[in-house]
């Protein structure tokens, strides 16, 4: 059967906080990839190696959230479209801190290694669900 949320701000609080920790640990990876790993093996090669630790933490953090905040299928569905929103808010806003307007954000998604990273982002959406009723390591 589904848990149901303790709290009706349990989805809220659950999308804040998988966002923020996956966002903070991405900012951290995505300085060492574009400072170092990029130049070394070039950046579609750099993405494809920050993925895998980037979606392994995200499904770590899902399910350690989900323990506190336990969600049914559907609100952790919900809960992890809302981080997914904030994450690619959070980023364009980057952008912008880095003088790019949002039609010059937009057109970094042309590039391959930007395309890798957006479906990772989707999956990172995705994870609170699957996530969802699983025993949290």
């Amino acid at each position: 059967m589904d848990a149901v949320p303790a709290e009706p701000t349990a989805p809220l609080r659950f999308a804040v906080a998988y966002f923020g920790a996956v966002f903070v640990a991405g900012f951290v990876l995505g300085v060492v990839r574009t400072l170092w790993l990029a130049p070394a093996v070039g950046p579609l090669a750099a993405v494809a190696l920050e993925l895998p630790l980037m979606l392994g933490f995200s499904a770590f953090i899902a399910g350690r959230l989900l323990r506190r905040w336990p969600l049914s299928r559907g609100t952790a569905a919900l809960a992890g479209a809302l981080a997914l929103l904030l994450l690619l808010a959070a980023e364009a806003g980057v952008s912008l801190l880095a003088g790019r307007d949002l039609a010059a954000h937009w057109a970094l998604y042309r590039a391959a290694e930007a395309q890798l990273g957006l479906a990772g982002q989707l999956v990172f959406g995705l994870l609170p669900a699957l996530r969802a009723n699983q025993k949290a390591p």
